[in-house]
C-alpha cells in the first residue's frame, strides 16, 4: 500500500482542524494575555457561533451560500456582544480577579449551555457548505513508463475544507494587522504590560478589557461558524475545542500569538495524521502527553517567555 496518498489526505484535515482551532484558540490566547483571564466559557462561544448559524442560515430563503454568509457576517458580532456583557455584567464587578473569573466563566458556562439546550434543543443540527465540490488528491508516481499522475482509491477532499483553510489565514493576518499596526492594538499592549500605568495615561481600561473579551468570543464563534458545514452543530460541541484550545495555548505559550498559531499547526496536523492511521482517540491522548512534556521540560511553553 502506497502511504503517500494517505499522508496528504492526513495532512489536508489536519489543516483544516488547525485553522479553526487556531482562530479558538488565539481568542483564548489573546483574553488570557490582555485581561490574565482564564476563560473557561471560551468553548461555549464556538457553540453559540455554530448554533446561531444554524438559525441565520435557516431564516435566509434561497441559495445557501446568501445564508452561509449572513451566518458569517452576524454570528460572530452577536456572540461577542453576549460575552462584552457578560464581561460588564460579572467580570468587571469581580475586578477580573485571577481566581474568581475562574469559578465565574464556568458558571457562564453551565448558564450558556443549559439556554441553548432549552432554545436549540439537544439534536445535533446540519448547515449547508456554500460550495463544497469534491476534490481528488493527486498523486505523482515512478513507473517503468516514467512519472505518472494518478488519483488512487477515490481519496479526496472539498472545495469548502480549502476555503476554510485560506479564511483562517486571512483572519489570522489580520488579527496580527489590528494587534501590531493599529491604535486599537497599542492600547491593547499597553494595557497588557500594566494595566494601572495605562490607566493613568487615560486609557480607558475597562473598555478594552471588554473589547477584547468580545473580540475573543467573536474569534471563537468565527470558528464555529466555519466548522458547522463540516460538523453539526450542537450544544454540547464545545468540550472539545475548548480542552485543544488550552493544549494549543500552554504549548505555545500564556500569551504568545505566533507561538499559539504554531502549536496550533503542531496539533492540529498531528490530529488529523494520527486519525487517519490510528483513530482520533490516540490523537487526544498524545496531545495531552504534549502538554505534559512541555509543562515538565519547558513550562513557558514554546514560545513564552521565562519570569521571575
Amino acid at each position: 500500500m502506497e502511504l503517500g496518498p494517505y499522508l496528504i489526505l492526513g495532512l489536508l484535515e489536519g489543516l483544516v482542524t488547525a485553522a479553526v482551532l487556531s482562530l479558538m484558540a488565539v481568542g483564548l490566547s489573546l483574553v488570557f494575555g490582555v485581561m490574565r483571564v482564564v476563560n473557561v466559557a471560551h468553548g461555549e462561544f464556538f457553540m453559540v457561533g455554530a448554533v446561531l448559524a444554524w438559525w441565520i442560515a435557516g431564516a435566509v430563503d434561497g441559495h445557501p451560500a446568501l445564508g452561509f454568509v449572513a451566518a458569517l457576517l452576524l454570528a460572530p458580532p452577536l456572540t461577542a456582544g453576549l460575552a462584552m456583557m457578560a464581561d460588564q455584567l460579572v467580570l468587571k464587578r469581580i475586578n477580573y480577579d485571577p481566581e474568581r473569573t475562574i469559578v465565574a466563566t464556568i458558571g457562564l458556562l453551565y448558564i450558556i449551555q443549559q439556554i441553548t439546550l432549552m432554545t436549540y434543543g439537544p439534536e445535533a443540527r446540519p448547515v449547508e457548505a456554500p460550495f463544497n465540490h469534491r476534490l481528488s488528491i493527486p498523486f505523482f508516481e515512478w513507473t517503468d513508463g516514467g512519472l505518472t499522475l494518478s488519483w488512487p482509491w477515490g481519496l479526496g477532499t472539498t472545495s469548502y475544507k480549502l476555503a476554510v483553510i485560506g479564511a483562517a489565514v486571512i483572519l489570522l493576518t489580520a488579527i496580527w494587522l489590528l494587534m501590531t499596526r493599529t491604535r486599537y492594538g497599542l492600547l491593547m499592549r499597553a494595557t497588557q504590560l500594566d494595566s494601572e500605568t495605562a490607566q493613568a495615561f487615560a486609557i480607558p481600561v475597562g473598555r478594552v478589557y471588554a473589547s477584547v473579551f468580545g473580540l475573543g468570543a467573536g474569534l471563537a464563534a468565527l470558528g464555529g461558524v466555519l466548522i458547522v458545514p463540516i460538523q453539526q452543530a450542537h450544544y454540547l460541541m464545545g468540550h472539545d475545542p475548548l480542552l485543544l484550545s488550552f493544549i494549543v495555548v500552554i504549548i505555545g505559550g500564556l500569551g504568545s500569538l505566533p507561538g499559539t498559531v504554531v502549536a496550533a499547526l503542531l496539533i492540529g496536523i498531528s490530529d488529523g495524521m494520527i486519525s487517519v492511521f490510528f483513530s482520533p482517540t490516540l490523537a487526544k491522548i498524545i496531545a495531552t502527553l504534549a502538554v505534559a512534556f512541555v509543562l515538565v521540560f519547558r513550562p513557558q511553553g514554546l514560545f513564552g517567555k521565562r519570569t521571575l
